[in-house]
């Protein structure tokens, strides 16, 4: 399909030959990889899921965009990097997307454009969004062929700049800016998200925390009613209200915890002896760990309380963690359970960064949280085409930017016949055969 406003133009000679080039190469894409994340969302049925809890007002009879296409094609767009609604405009004659929404390249009808995506994006109300949120959950736990034993979540929040008069929006002293502080929940052993939750922008209470902890406990144990649950989280997820709830229903936590003149005495013995240590033997830095019982006054009993101790040439360095965890050394509780959260760090980057989850530009709050809900659908299928790489591949732990560049980034020429569709890559492909190993293993069960 060639655009006849466009004029050829040219580029410098080569060996003393024109270099002439033209908008007329025909049903060609930039992205033809997007086959392999519609084969991605065909096994995990998400759009057909997403779209089964959203109500469908309009008249039937004149419909002509079906509600899981349209979720398809904005969640493909979104992993191929295309994060704003305004590029379906663009996108919707693309022969690539066409077929990977289940349209032929030529004959078929072109896609949706911008205002039926903002039409659907506005389209939830709360309680519509509230099943998205547990659709999500449902997705998460059929990721495991059977329940695990155990699984520890990771909870945290990320700043969301704002640059309007979006609802929800506050200013934020800590980062200096109007934002939205949405809450991540992520699998961090797996990298599989769990929930996703726009909300304010300042930190959350005690009675927020326990709230969000209850509804996402209650939807995974619908799944998993005998698997351990462990919340772990940084200083202030660990309130007084949600550690209540924690051991009232037998769910393991482990939060950061704010130093106080208190704990500091506690540990004073133990801090005393790794100074000591450092300074005989002139160290740059010697560590330690310690343990003790600890009541503040807005707990309810004492609980235990675990410290990394860090003496450096610069003075003393103490943080702290409370945990229900009864068994385990201080140094493991610290070193290799609590420091593992600092995954969902790098994975809240794939979800904002990567996948720019972060452009909740919309000014309704319902909106940016399906925004939210779309992103983290295109988080799935981005990591389902990961999690297909043979474990031995140099992409196998790639990160998302990079899977886009190598995989899905490819040009390719698209030819329909009578009988059939024809993707023509090129010769010099630099990853054909991970290419061919994708669409094999991603292809549907037969039958």
């Amino acid at each position: 399909m060639s655009d006849p406003t466009c004029l050829p133009f040219a580029f410098p000679s080569v060996r003393g030959k024109k270099l002439t080039a033209a908008f007329d190469g025909g049903r060609l894409t930039s992205d033809g990889g997007v086959l392999l994340l519609a084969q991605a969302a065909r096994r995990l049925d998400i759009a057909d899921k997403l779209a089964a809890v959203i109500p469908d007002r309009r008249d039937p009879s004149r419909v002509l965009h079906p509600l899981p296409e349209i979720l398809l094609a904005r969640i493909l767009a979104i992993a191929c990097g295309y994060e704003d609604a305004d590029d379906l405009d663009h996108l919707r004659a693309d022969p690539a997307f066409k077929l990977a929404c289940g349209r032929l390249p030529e004959s078929g009808h072109d896609l949706m454009s911008q205002p039926t995506v903002s039409r659907l994006e506005n389209t939830p109300g709360l309680r519509d969004l509230i099943r998205l949120g547990r659709v999500l959950v449902d997705l998460y736990c059929a990721s495991y062929p059977v329940p695990p034993d155990a699984v520890t979540l990771d909870i945290d929040d990320t700043c969301d700049v704002v640059h309007g008069q979006q609802q929800l929006s506050l200013f934020n002293a800590h980062h200096d800016e109007r934002c939205f502080l949405p809450i991540h929940v992520y699998d961090t052993a797996t990298s599989r998200p769990v929930a996703m939750i726009l909300r304010p922008g300042k930190t959350p209470s005690g009675r927020e925390v326990r709230g969000h902890l209850r509804r996402l406990v209650r939807a995974i144990r619908r799944h998993w009613p005998n698997t351990a649950i462990t919340i772990r989280g940084d200083g202030h997820y660990g309130r007084p209200e949600a550690m209540d709830w924690c051991e009232n229903h037998g769910v393991s936590y482990v939060f950061g915890l704010s130093g106080t003149k208190a704990l500091a005495a506690k540990v004073e013995q133990t801090a005393d002896h790794i100074r000591v240590v450092r300074a005989i033997d002139n160290e740059d830095a010697v560590r330690g760990f310690a343990e003790t019982r600890h009541a503040a006054k807005s707990w309810r009993q004492e609980r235990r309380v675990v410290a990394r101790i860090e003496a450096t040439r610069l003075g003393l360095d103490i943080r702290y963690v409370v945990t229900n965890i009864t068994t385990g050394t201080p140094e493991w509780l610290y070193a290799d359970l609590y420091c593992a959260r600092g995954q969902a760090e790098n994975l809240i980057k794939l979800h904002k960064s990567q996948l720019a989850s972060d452009r909740t530009s919309c000014r309704h709050p319902a909106a940016n949280q399906m925004r939210l809900v779309l992103h983290t659908a295109a988080y799935w299928l981005m990591l389902s085409v990961r999690e297909a790489i043979p474990k031995a591949h140099r992409l196998a732990t790639a990160e998302f930017a990079t899977l886009r560049l190598r995989l899905l980034k490819l040009g390719a020429r698209i030819r329909e016949t009578a009988s059939r569709v024809r993707l023509a890559f090129a010769a010099a492909c630099p990853e054909a055969d991970l290419l061919s190993h994708l669409a094999a293993t991603l292809a549907p069960a037969p039958g």
